[in-house]
């Protein structure tokens, strides 16, 4: 996949057939243990597929934990979970090092890892943690790695971090600083279930039947065919004249530019930086491949604008007091003519 010459149709055919297969493998073994959530999952495994993480926000009982394990499962990928709390120490996320005591008497530093060496790590209520624990997140989000005091050492691949938080309790939490947001590729927003989802439900949780989820990869093979999807949404191809509207739509949403909007100018501080930029380019990568198409389409960005945006947004105390929210100014410039 590494050597994928776009210009042989044969080959690229079946490379896109078989990235689509598997997702949908995916999002059909996800669908035994999540009922609807039918956008969440498929942004979930997109940005898996774009080598990026995620921010699941919702309210408590929606299903965002089971949501991370059953992907994590389906993947045939290894998983932990960290519960953030006030109390919780960097190290009890990254790991230490112990001393220990060999058989001859001799002693020394041994490095114990942490929860975070896994390929799908859920930081659960990240933002109950103080500023100091969640920036342990910074270094392996990043870098793919950990330094502790003077070692470094690289985690397991593919990597990828879940984080879950919940938007309406406020007390004893702590938000999170712009510069680790900017790390997660989307932000998705969790829905309650309508009537008929929950409906089913309780009528998967609350008898005797049960569902084994069953991995679509074994956990030898799924690094590798993770990787070759991950490959093949580099292949997508964007034309010039969508890298300018790429840039228009940023810059729309960036007060001091010349084509930012008069709502952005009043209600927005700061708007989506470079990497803002290339999250919204890969996640619309994922889209074109699973309509089949090797090329980017004005469609496909309209699609991940508000996931890979929306926390990004930086607003202002006047926005706060109109109830002016970040998807709002997105919807502006993604409908503007």
């Amino acid at each position: 996949m590494t050597d994928l010459d776009i210009r042989d149709a044969a080959a690229l055919d079946r490379a896109i057939g078989e990235f689509q297969s598997s997702f949908a493998r995916i999002e059909q073994e996800v669908g035994k243990s999540i009922v609807g959530m039918t956008d969440v999952v498929r942004g979930v495994l997109s940005t898996i597929c774009a080598r990026g993480h995620v921010l699941l926000e919702g309210v408590p009982g929606l299903g965002k934990t089971l949501l991370v394990k059953s992907i994590a499962k389906a993947l045939g990928l290894s998983f932990k979970r960290v519960q953030f709390t006030p109390d919780l120490m960097p190290s009890d996320v990254t790991g230490t090092q112990v001393l220990t005591e060999e058989d001859g008497g001799q002693r020394r530093f041994v490095f114990r890892q942490g929860p975070v060496f896994a390929n799908i790590v859920l930081a659960d209520e990240i933002n109950r943690a103080t500023p100091k624990t969640q920036s342990s997140l910074l270094e392996a989000m990043e870098e793919r790695q950990v330094t502790v005091l003077d070692q470094t050492y690289p985690l397991p691949q593919p990597f990828f971090v879940l984080a879950t938080q919940n938007p309406i309790e406020l007390e004893g939490t702590y938000p999170l600083p712009e510069a680790q947001l900017d790390r997660f590729l989307m932000k998705l927003l969790v829905p309650p279930p309508g009537g008929r989802e929950l409906k089913e439900i309780l009528s998967r949780t609350t008898g005797t039947a049960t569902s084994e989820l069953q991995p679509v990869f074994s956990p030898e093979e799924a690094p590798t065919e993770i990787a070759k999807m991950q490959r093949i949404v580099r292949h997508v191809v964007v034309s010039d004249p969508m890298h300018e509207v790429i840039v228009r739509l940023i810059s729309a949403l960036t007060p001091g530019s010349e084509f930012a909007t008069q709502k952005v100018r009043r209600y927005l501080r700061f708007g989506p930086g470079p990497r803002g930029a290339q999250s919204l380019v890969l996640a619309a990568k994922v889209s074109a491949l699973l309509d089949r198409r090797i090329n980017l389409s004005f469609e496909d960005i309209r699609a991940n604008i508000k996931q890979t945006l929306r926390h990004r947004l930086i607003l202002n105390f006047q926005a706060e007091a109109d109830e002016v929210t970040a998807d709002d100014l997105i919807e502006e410039v993604r409908n503007a003519k």
